[in-house]
């Protein structure tokens, strides 16, 4: 199993890029960053808190580090036009010499779209946009021209230099949708869901079942998982953290229990887990601490 880092954008961009050195020199598998403007309230209300820009961090990340692949998790194509997002994707492998995953969604946090005045389609258009945007970046990554004729989007011979370093730039789809899924198993190379093992077990059936209609294999597909991880074997903080409002994204407790959970995910065919490092502590030293004690414990007994 390999093990990624997500630090929350909140933190400082010098712990951000500290923990991004850390991790690399701890043979974390990636560094994934969240691509939102503002912390989310769940409906158009604003709040505050400040929320660093993933296209900037990343390329920071990418100079200070060596071997960990970097990307976004994920770039709403509700936001961002997929030929910007293509060629953001393309310079970022050259800055990285090869470690670029670009991770796409289709979008949903109401309130950044509302205050930058960016419309919010019906799921349905916000899925054709993104069914469109995802075979664009696909041909503009892949093509050295790219025409494209759809009912959003019209390229013509539009270029696309310099091409990644990678043969083929691996793009990522965080989704639990059947349709997302379908879109995911025709034109993506990985699929990205939310979850402790028995939430991600749900989504893995949809996954595999949209796999299935479009006549692909699951298992050519690199699958990644994230929950939030609570160190701890205070078992009222377990209790407490389990029946909240994200116990179904929860894995908590010792360190044994992580290594369990783990073994799960495995058990579902995930490829790797990422750890955000939202519930790691309330310091940037516990963060680190937390993300140092899962290196030394954790990985090694779920290798």
């Amino acid at each position: 199993m390999k093990f990624s880092v997500w630090p929350a954008p909140e933190r400082s961009t010098d712990e951000t890029l500290d923990l991004a050195r850390a991790a690399d020199a701890l043979g974390y598998y990636g560094f994934w960053y969240a691509d939102h403007y503002m912390p989310n309230t769940g409906s158009e209300e604003l709040a505050p808190g400040d929320t660093h820009e993933v296209w900037s961090i990343l390329p920071a990340v990418a100079a200070v580090t060596e071997s960990i692949r970097i990307g976004p998790l994920v770039s709403p194509t509700s936001v961002h036009h997929p030929a910007v997002l293509a060629n953001r994707a393309a310079t970022l492998d050259h800055v990285s010499h090869g470690r670029m995953v670009l991770g796409l969604g289709a979008g949903w946090q109401i309130n950044e779209h509302k205050a930058y005045g960016i419309e919010l389609e019906a799921p349905k258009q916000r899925v054709d946009r993104f069914e469109e945007a995802i075979q664009i970046i696909r041909l503009l990554l892949d093509e050295d021209h790219t025409t494209f004729e759809g009912s959003i989007y019209s390229l013509v011979n539009a270029p696309s230099d310099p091409s990644p370093v990678q043969d083929q730039l691996p793009i990522l789809v965080g989704t639990g949708g059947p349709r997302m899924c379908r879109i995911t198993a025709r034109y993506a190379q990985e699929w990205n869901t939310w979850g402790a093992p028995e939430m991600a077990a749900g989504a893995v059936d949809t996954f595999n079942t949209a796999c299935e209609k479009v006549g692909v294999d699951p298992a050519s597909k690199h699958t990644s998982v994230q929950a939030l991880f609570i160190l701890t074997e205070n078992q009222e903080k377990i209790d407490g953290a389990l029946a909240g409002p994200m116990g179904s994204r929860t894995v908590a407790g010792s360190v044994d229990r992580i290594v369990e959970a783990v073994g799960e995910y495995a058990a579902l065919g995930f490829d790797e887990v990422i750890v955000p490092d939202f519930a790691l502590g309330k310091t940037a030293e516990q963060r680190f601490e937390a993300y140092e004690r899962i290196a030394a414990e954790v990985v090694p007994s779920c290798s």
